[in-house]
């Protein structure tokens, strides 16, 4: 399968972590080197790494290099300072579940090997880091072709945001069908929103899918409707954030209003993710907190005033899709169907077993 760019992985002496910082795209490729807590913070906060799985694996690879650093000479010193570590990356992202799930996993570890020295938990929370990873990227290989069962050639596809391989660890989610139907020959068609304030489709998704060579046109966010109508759109493909017990959905803000449209036309509405974004313990998108982002994304985007002094802004960076509007919810163990909430449960409990 073909491979974008890793968004967030270690140097080669494992002890700082490489992002490319997403901002800048797609006019800059410029890397960072980062191994402090508050760098590491601000780069989640700031959208320097986004995209839900990617922002897992930095958080994982941030809480290794910062805690690497340490100086303590017993365990419990060294614990204390992780948990400060991982309490504080917890706070930059409250919506992204994948944040949660990788330091909580990384906290696990740590307490796996709590009865070790200070050196081998190091070594060991380095081993879990980088299995993150790798289990990504087999993830993206996995929903691809889950993915991608569902679709056939010369089929003309939307995608919201970005849920490539900039956005998880190389092969995307969204993305990964149709980087997979690009090698097979399916010359899909994709049409890519926008996605105001940031531009993360126009800016990201157009970025690389285009940098393999697939055929990729950006449109305005309100112009969906219409390619709809006109008979473009196929299939509609997202990723998401957090996907709650019942199968409502939290994705960047725009997506709910395409999956309302993909019913009204009776197109499909895949959502594509790995299981961790999967929250049984949310029991419905109603209890999902959405993010609050700076009114000046809006008023002031890329520096350049587009809404009158004194004027407010309402900037929730994500919406909820109820499961009604979801066709079928793809991820790297299969593709689950309604009733959802019956069906999520029993996609957890066989893998209890």
């Amino acid at each position: 399968m073909l491979m974008t760019v890793i968004p967030a992985k270690l140097n080669e002496t494992k002890d700082k972590l490489i992002l490319i910082d997403q901002t800048l795209l797609p006019n800059e490729e410029k890397f960072l080197e980062l191994d402090r807590a508050e760098d590491i913070w601000e780069a989640i906060k700031k959208l320097r790494v986004r995209g839900a799985p990617a922002i897992g694996i930095a958080a994982a690879f941030g809480l290794y290099v910062c805690s690497r650093k340490s100086q303590a000479t017993n365990v419990a010193d060294f614990k204390k300072e992780f948990v400060e570590i991982k309490d504080y990356l917890a706070t930059s992202r409250p919506t992204a579940v994948n944040l949660f799930w990788a330091l909580e996993r990384m906290m696990k570890r740590f307490e796996r090997e709590e009865d070790k020295t200070v050196a081998e938990i190091k070594a060991a929370l380095l081993d879990e880091s980088e299995k993150i990873l790798a289990e990504d990227q087999a993830m993206g290989k996995a929903i691809g072709a889950y993915g991608l069962s569902l679709l056939k050639p010369e089929m003309g596809l939307l995608t919201h945001c970005n849920a490539g391989g900039i956005a998880t660890s190389g092969y995307g989610t969204a993305l990964a069908p149709m980087y997979l139907g690009h090698k097979k020959g399916y010359n899909f068609k994709v049409y890519v929103d926008e996605t105001r304030p940031l531009l993360q489709g126009s800016r990201l998704t157009a970025y690389e899918l285009n940098k393999v060579g697939i055929d990729v046109t950006v449109i305005c966010d309100n112009m969906a409707s219409l390619v709809i109508k006109e008979g473009k759109i196929d299939a509609v493909l997202v990723g998401c954030d957090r996907v709650a017990a019942n199968g409502d959905t939290a994705n960047k803000i725009g997506t709910s209003g395409v999956a309302i449209l993909a019913k009204e036309y009776n197109i499909p509405m895949y959502i594509l993710g790995p299981t961790s974004t999967i929250d049984l313990n949310t029991p419905t998108g109603a209890e999902i907190v959405i993010e609050l982002r700076d009114e000046n994304e809006i008023g002031k985007g890329f520096g350049v005033k587009t809404v009158p002094t004194g004027v407010k802004a309402y900037n929730p960076a994500f919406d909820v899709t109820e499961a009604e509007y979801i066709t079928a919810i793809i991820t790297e163990k299969g593709i689950i169907r309604p009733p959802y909430r019956e069906n999520l449960r029993k996609l957890f409990a066989e893998e209890d077993e």
